[in-house]
């Protein structure tokens, strides 16, 4: 990296970008790995579980997951501020590919899930390690370039993923949907340790929050719980779903005592001292909140009531993912060639709620053009926001603590994507099986998640009709809470202040002739 020193000697940035695309493209490669599992492992679980039985256990093995990358990400943040980020981005990535080897060879569905616990606690660094890492390499002003890899990576993911999937398990067995992972992460292994130069950290004795980090696991671990059991696993006012909002309501107050107290806390609570980074937590945590349960009511709603064949539900959400990708890289130039970020926070959010409302819209009637056109606005919104929340947030906060600011903004998406396909999901269910009691047609309601478009062709036309409708109905509902929930992200945007960004580029007197970079940001441009 030897061109990284001469341009942060010389200050050309012309000198940079060849070789921190290079960089950008093995963190690309890794963040492919995490966004990948799911989508291809959930196109696979039927195989699975008809192989290694145990379909009372199969929620678990998405569940397992999750909780691991939820419940590690705060924990590889701090760990990578104190450590050195290279070192535990690259344990992340080794921990993963371990789970999905083990994964891959497991006999039962009691060893899957306890392999893809291991798999979850390395997907919680691989995307905190991503964000982090670029926040150093990359100054705030400049990192606009790269939102558009970024937006591209998340769209091939929700595209090819469920089709990579169908093709491994056709053709290869479930098991190469895990082993999959070997030769990706290889490559970003590979890459990661020849191109990635970080400064060193000075050698210094450093104190481990563990119980910091021991109540914030129980928290969020109990949040996830709540989110993925109540309505479906155990009622809303069940003694044990209580009982769990009790334990992460306790466990979440003790640690914020435990982190007003902590030498070095795992989560400083300082940096929610400054305003734009509370209020991207809380448009990341809308953000996730809509992208998720997006991504699971529309290719339902478009299998359902638009025939749409299940094989290619990756493609039905094409409208919403390019508009997304497209946005989020013009967005991101504008923003390096200006400096100007406030109006992009607003603009999506309008955007977000105005999507969310015309997809509430749809009824029975509704066009696959008509839809994607309304997905094409919300995606719009989506690529207006993901980037955005991201470089706000790392720019509010001090170089060292870059990776305790990517990591909560992570962890606020995820638990707000949990949030949204609980409370949307809920919404959605009841309101089918309400429709379809009052029709006639309740003993549908009980086999609703085979009922794809082959399945309804089978089905007398009053059973059909009825189902298309209350899945139409259940829709517009889900979409209509999600639009109102998503009006506090643009009052969040609203409140957004325009601060300017870390960077190389001349401060203007408009920027109030502020250095884009301190003498910390100078300091970590010194690469080893």
């Amino acid at each position: 990296m030897a061109e990284l020193n001469k341009a942060a000697a010389t200050g050309k940035p012309e000198s940079r970008p060849r070789n921190v695309r290079v960089v950008v493209l093995a963190l690309m490669i890794a963040m492919l790995l995490a966004m990948l599992d799911n989508l291809i492992v959930g196109t696979a679980m039927p195989t699975i579980v008809g192989d290694l039985g145990g379909m009372e256990h199969l929620s678990w093995v998405v569940t397992a997951y999750t909780l691991a990358t939820a419940a590690s990400t705060p924990i590889w943040g701090k760990l990578g501020d104190m450590y050195g980020r290279k070192g535990v981005f690259l344990t992340s990535i080794v921990i993963f590919l371990i789970g999905s080897v083990l994964s891959g060879m497991a006999q039962d569905m009691g060893q899957l899930i306890g392999f893809r616990a291991v798999q979850g606690l390395g997907a919680g660094g691989l995307m905190v390690g991503v964000m982090a890492i670029i926040g150093d390499l990359v100054p705030p002003r400049e990192r606009g370039r790269y939102q558009g890899m970024m937006a591209g990576v998340m769209a091939i993911a929700m595209i090819g993923g469920p089709l990579v999937g169908g093709t491994i398990t056709d053709h290869l067995g479930w098991r190469w949907s895990f082993y999959i992972n070997l030769p990706l992460g290889a490559v970003a292994l590979a890459m990661v340790t020849m191109v990635l130069h970080l400064p060193r950290k000075e050698r210094a004795q450093h104190t481990v929050d563990y119980l910091g980090a021991a109540l914030l696991t129980v928290g969020i671990t109990a949040i996830v719980l709540v989110t993925t059991w109540g309505g479906s696993e155990y009622a809303w006012g069940s003694a044990v779903i209580m009982e769990l909002i009790a334990l992460g309501v306790a466990s979440l107050v003790g640690f914020v005592f435990v982190e007003t107290r902590a030498a070095e806390p795992i989560m400083p609570l300082h940096i929610f001292r400054n305003l734009n980074f509370t209020l991207m937590s809380v448009v990341g945590f809308m953000a996730g909140f809509v992208m998720f349960g997006a991504v699971l009511f529309l290719p339902l709603f478009q299998q359902s009531v638009q025939g749409a064949s299940a094989t290619n539900s990756g493609l039905l959400l094409l409208p919403m993912l390019l508009a997304m990708m497209i946005v989020s890289l013009v967005a991101g130039r504008i923003t390096t060639s200006t400096g100007r970020y406030k109006v992009f926070p607003i603009v999506g959010s309008v955007l977000m709620v105005a999507g969310l409302f015309l997809l509430s819209s749809m009824d029975t009637d509704t066009t696959r053009l008509l839809s994607g056109v309304y997905m094409a606005v919300l995606g719009a919104g989506m690529g207006f926001l993901m980037q955005i929340t991201m470089l706000v947030a790392q720019n509010s906060v001090e170089l060292k603590d870059m990776g305790v600011a990517s990591s909560s903004t992570t962890l606020f998406r995820t638990l707000g994507s949990s949030f949204g396909v609980a409370i949307m999901g809920a919404l959605f269910t009841g309101r089918v099986q309400d429709e379809m009691a009052a029709r006639g047609g309740g003993g549908v309601t009980e086999r609703s998640a085979q009922l794809d478009a082959a399945s309804l062709a089978k089905l007398p036309d009053a059973a059909r009709e009825a189902y298309e409708y209350a899945v139409a109905s259940g829709t517009h509902l889900a979409f209509l809470v999600g639009g109102s929930v998503a009006i506090i992200a643009l009052v969040a945007a609203l409140f957004v202040k325009e601060v300017p960004l870390r960077g190389t580029a001349k401060p203007t007197a408009e920027d109030g002739g502020a250095a884009p970079a301190g003498p910390a940001a100078a300091k970590e441009s010194q690469t080893v």
